[in-house]
């Protein structure tokens, strides 16, 4: 049975396509991996992904991809895969999100790619859902055909996920293995919801057993306050699964209770919606 602490990329024995039960999602969504070699631009400390490199993806066969998400999804609607795989609670299908072991707008097939899932979608009658969704760390959106990519998830109704873990440079480099820099991340974030309806995504969590200082959730909210009435809302979650990186014993789950101050400091201090998943 898939569960939300169980996100293998191999659940379906697919190289492209893999079925998970999202807790923010809630329900079954089919990732899109393009990124099989695990390779990534960013080396976030709560990563998941085995084996996780520095690198970009490989080229995509973009065939292999509309067989193998053509035969998943045909199972998940028409078969018996979530009798066989799906807790009773969980067994409704709710997106189709470009996720796995790396970033996913740095496969040179990204636009490619979703023009190919939406053919996909078009040919099983599901135009009008599932969603779409693209789960990004938005560093690639200077890119034209990035933008093109994400402009068309948008023309479908999709939406894009775009993570933003911190905003002080000194946090931004430790947790997600980057150069912090805020203006940048603002201007990327600003393209990105003028191209598709858009999410921002945040992993907060304790680090060496301290939680996030007063100065980092105010340079949280003082980035995204400008964008208030642009970005569709924000997913703050916690740790669910286990870190699979060797900063994995720095990491500790913060309470509902710390989660929640900080969603309502979010809200009063930008206007922007928070969504909670500890």
């Amino acid at each position: 049975m898939l569960s939300t602490v169980d996100h293998r990329r191999d659940a379906a024995g697919l190289l492209y396509v893999y079925p998970v039960v999202s807790r923010r999602a809630g329900g079954v969504s089919i990732g899109i991996n393009l990124n099989p070699n695990n390779a990534c631009n960013w080396a976030c400390l709560y990563c998941q992904v085995e084996g996780l490199t520095r690198g970009a993806p490989p080229p995509i066969d973009l065939d292999r991809l509309d067989a193998e998400l053509s035969g998943l999804l045909g199972d998940v609607l028409h078969g018996d895969f979530m009798q066989r795989h799906v807790p009773p609670e969980a067994r409704r299908l709710v997106d189709v999100a470009f996720s796995g072991n790396g970033e996913p707008t740095a496969a040179a097939e990204f636009p490619a790619a979703v023009a190919r899932v939406g053919a996909v979608l078009d040919r099983l009658g599901l135009r009008d859902g599932p969603a779409l969704r693209l789960i990004t760390n938005g560093s690639l959106l200077y890119r034209a055909a990035v933008q093109d990519g994400i402009r068309a998830l948008g023309e479908r109704g999709g939406e894009v996920w775009f993570k933003i873990d911190r905003a002080l440079p000194e946090e931004v480099a430790e947790i997600n293995g980057v150069p912090g820099d805020a203006e940048r991340v603002a201007r990327h974030l600003g393209i990105c919801v003028g191209l598709a309806p858009t999410w921002v995504q945040t992993c907060w969590f304790a680090l060496d057993g301290a939680a996030p200082s007063a100065d980092s959730r105010a340079a949280y909210c003082r980035l995204l306050a400008p964008l208030s009435g642009r970005i569709a809302g924000v997913h703050l979650y916690g740790l669910a699964r286990p870190s699979l990186q060797p900063a994995a014993p720095r990491l500790g789950r913060l309470g509902q209770d710390e989660l929640t101050d900080f969603a309502q400091q979010i809200e009063k201090e930008t206007g922007i919606r928070v969504i909670v998943s500890p």
